[in-house]
């Protein structure tokens, strides 16, 4: 039996999948998030402003604990109310806060935050298709391999967008007279912030490791004689 009409459905699908994710994503944001208005950061941000030669930097709250960032897929940039706690104590300072917002602006400028919708959906659709190839090669494992197969895949893609956000926000940073400081010094900071370990091998993480990503920083920087 061909294999060609189930692989369609599962692109099919994906799409589907992609649509509804895009719209369930906008809907949640905009239920739970506020314009972020503090005096105290509006210096930093009009310098990320003038070094992206753009009238201003929007940044919104979302009412969520967990410490993060993110780029929504219509552009609109995130920190979370977790992360926005941590600034306003001092844990977090704020060149450091505004590292992470130039590194979710780089997230939309290299399209990443399209492309991570497709992927969310991706990985419903493709171990669904490479499920259905391998299954009548590996009867029995073939689902599982395809399972895993496709986690690697993501992950190694996740990645490889975060260096390159990475790679942008440090340009900004540097154009904007903060330097690249403020991304590493909260890189040595995430662990703690976020309660999380990076103890899990490096090709399963959607994350590069906290010390290679500060190592590929710095070789930007040899690179660029900063």
């Amino acid at each position: 039996m061909t294999l060609v009409g189930p692989i369609f459905m599962a692109l099919i699908m994906g799409l589907v999948m992609y649509k509804f994710s895009a719209w369930n994503t906008a809907r949640s944001l905009d239920a739970q998030s506020t314009l972020l208005v503090d005096p105290s950061f509006d210096a930093a941000l009009k310098r990320l402003a003038e070094a992206l030669d753009v009238p201003q930097v929007k940044v919104h709250i979302y009412e969520i604990d967990p410490v993060n960032g993110l780029a929504a897929p219509d552009g609109r940039i995130f920190i979370t109310r977790g992360f926005y706690q941590k600034y306003r104590k001092g844990e977090v300072t704020g060149p450091e806060l505004a590292s992470v917002i130039a590194h979710e602006l780089g997230h939309v400028a290299l399209g990443h935050s399209r492309k991570r919708m497709i992927d969310f959906s991706g990985q419903n659709a493709l171990p669904v298709a490479l499920g259905l190839v391998l299954s009548r090669i590996i009867p029995g494992v073939g689902v599982i391999l395809a399972n895993g197969l496709a986690t690697l895949l993501m992950a190694g893609l996740s990645r490889n967008d975060e260096y390159e956000a990475d790679a942008y926000a440090s340009a900004v940073m540097i154009k904007a007279g903060f330097g690249t400081e403020p991304q590493k010094s909260l890189f040595q900071k995430l662990e703690a912030l976020t309660g999380q370990s990076n103890t899990m091998p490096a090709w399963m993480m959607s994350h590069p490791k906290t010390s290679e990503r500060i190592a590929a920083i710095e070789a930007n920087e040899q690179k660029w004689g900063v």
